[in-house]
């Protein structure tokens, strides 16, 4: 079964960018395809416009593009409810710098899911 996992980006995206700090505002997303347990595509997506109190719309964005799991190391608590409700898991990045890691580290298991106490206010 493939599983597709985003990670919020800076450009150019790709396995050696530099994760995003906060998903909501990232210049794009670097999309993962997992097959097997292995890296089978890498691609990028755009970022969505995000406004403040228009939290949903990357999550709506991601669900749209069949996301099944996000990997972050910053987001507030109204993405994340709607994470858990359109049923994209959510991965704490867990001070993975690059998408590669951040993928190695998933692969392996090693990334925790994101809970509500890492969330921020949000708008940062």
């Amino acid at each position: 079964m493939n599983t597709l996992v985003a990670i919020p980006s800076v450009n150019p995206g790709g396995l050696e960018a530099s994760i995003d700090a906060h998903f909501g505002h990232c210049a794009l997303y670097t999309v993962v395809e997992i097959e097997g347990g292995q890296v089978k595509e890498v691609r990028t997506m755009p970022s969505c416009p995000h406004e403040q109190g228009g939290c949903m719309a990357p999550v709506n964005y991601l669900a749209q593009n069949n996301v099944k799991a996000l990997i972050s190391g910053g987001m507030g608590m109204r993405p994340l409810m709607g994470f858990n409700q359109v049923g994209i898991e959510v991965f704490h990045s867990s001070g993975s710098l690059t998408v590669g890691s951040a993928i190695e580290a998933f692969l392996g298991q090693r990334l925790s899911p994101f809970t509500q106490s890492q969330t921020c206010g949000g708008g940062k």
